[in-house]
């Protein structure tokens, strides 16, 4: 193949030849060997970074399924925890956009070119602006009708399972994301890293009304964890104006 000089429009690296690319951190869905102008070693390479992501994306999809049904289950049916319930809430959210994440990429994984992610990330905003005012709701529905907030062994057992896995979910999925130059697994990273904060101030709003019997603890994490949701929206307003 002869040399160019332009940047390669296929995977974006930089290089004046792409067929002698080194730059791997830069590559963008360089991974088809019919359609991509790299070295066959770095198509190779960049399809075992998205393989890896595609198993992260099952596993983080296993666990928040069950962050969903735990979390709920312990805030509203054994306990009374508005802190889980809005957690809960961005865990359906995200794992939505994990599905979406999954499926763009399989079809990457098998050489399929797209840009489809924009339309996911709407719905994902969209969604996430509609939890706020059903959590602000009900916050303000139980403090007027003096419900007793409580939590349960169940929800700290979420909370801690959380503290504990996001960071690496986060982790991984940045480090595969940023080396892959895989966009939506970056940006998948980012809402890791969002759960793992808001899944700390859950985790001590719990705590304190167990332990401690303070069941204002609840009301001061719901507000931290939907602080966070608008953090979201707005990286994700961002992101789809980019």
């Amino acid at each position: 193949m002869s040399q160019r000089q332009e940047i390669c429009l296929v995977c974006n690296c930089g290089a004046e030849s792409c067929d002698r690319c080194t730059n791997q951190k830069e590559c963008r869905n360089c991974n088809s060997i019919g359609s991509c102008c790299c070295a066959n070693a770095h198509v190779v390479w960049h399809k075992e970074q998205v393989r890896n992501g595609i198993l992260l994306e099952y596993f983080s999809i296993g666990w928040m399924s069950i962050e969903v049904v735990a979390s709920i289950v312990a805030g509203l049916i054994v306990g009374k925890s508005l802190a889980l319930l809005a957690f809960g809430g961005d865990s359906i959210i995200e794992l939505i956009s994990a599905f979406a994440v999954l499926s763009f990429l399989k079809k990457l994984n098998q050489g399929i070119l797209l840009n489809e992610s924009e339309r996911t990330e709407k719905i994902a905003t969209a969604l996430l602006i509609s939890l706020i005012p059903i959590i602000l709701g009900g916050a303000v529905y139980s403090y007027f009708l003096g419900i007793k907030l409580e939590a349960t062994p169940l929800g700290i057992a979420v909370a801690i399972g959380a503290v504990i896995i996001m960071p690496i979910l986060w982790i991984q999925k940045k480090r595969i994301g940023t080396n892959g130059n895989i966009l939506p697994l970056t940006i998948d990273a980012v809402e890791s890293a969002t759960c793992f904060f808001m899944s700390i101030a859950l985790l001590g709003g719990l705590l304190a009304n167990f332990f401690l019997h303070i069941t204002w603890a609840d009301y001061v994490a719901t507000a931290i964890i939907l602080g966070f949701v608008s953090l979201e929206i707005k990286e994700s307003i961002a992101e789809i104006r980019h």
